[in-house]
């Protein structure tokens, strides 16, 4: 212990002078940063949170499943599912999923092509091609917007509460959609 001019005791480096590595470290860290501030090109809705238990012999383990969707607002979108200890590690799991599996939707004047139908599960689904606004709900709205569709009509058929299921349905659907490329 030193003692310093106030008649506090300190520990050497607590208060007084720092180490010339720590000051360049913490310039690095404010200047070019590690990427915690650094804006992402995808734009990303949190879809389910659910806290998930697994019971051992020496009792509960908690950790949280997270489904997100991401969107670049111009035609491609990814969904993703991973779990975590806690909330932020399993939200940045699934968004790390989600860039892996990206796909692109064909989108013509804001709508889709045409109207397209998707099972996945338990999860029924009509997408239909409109000129009013997005009129779905739930997961298949957020996709929508993500992916940048404008207008379309969306239709839960089999009802069911799960939003995994419905979102990988909408996904299902749009993937489904083909456009004939012009001949140059």
């Amino acid at each position: 212990m030193v003692y310093n001019q106030n008649n506090n005791f300190r520990k050497p480096n607590q208060g007084g002078k720092e180490s010339v590595g720590a000051d360049k470290r913490r310039g690095f860290r404010k200047e070019q940063g590690f990427g915690a501030d650094r804006k992402s090109e995808y734009e990303q809705k949190v879809l389910d949170i659910a806290r998930v238990t697994r019971v051992t012999k020496g009792g509960k383990r908690f950790s949280f499943r997270t489904t997100i969707a991401i969107g670049d607002g111009k035609g491609k979108i990814g969904l993703g599912m991973a779990k975590g200890k806690d909330v932020a590690q399993s939200i940045q799991k699934a968004f790390n999923k989600a860039k892996k599996n990206m796909i692109t939707v064909p989108i013509i004047g804001g709508t889709i092509p045409y109207q397209v139908e998707a099972k996945f599960n338990s999860a029924e689904i009509v997408l239909k091609p409109s000129k009013s606004g997005v009129k779905a709900g739930g997961p298949v709205r957020v996709v929508a917007k993500l992916a940048g569709i404008t207008s379309l009509t969306g239709k839960v058929i089999s009802r069911t509460n799960n939003k995994k299921n419905i979102a990988k349905a909408t996904i299902e659907a749009l993937q489904k959609l083909r456009v004939k490329q012009k001949a140059h």
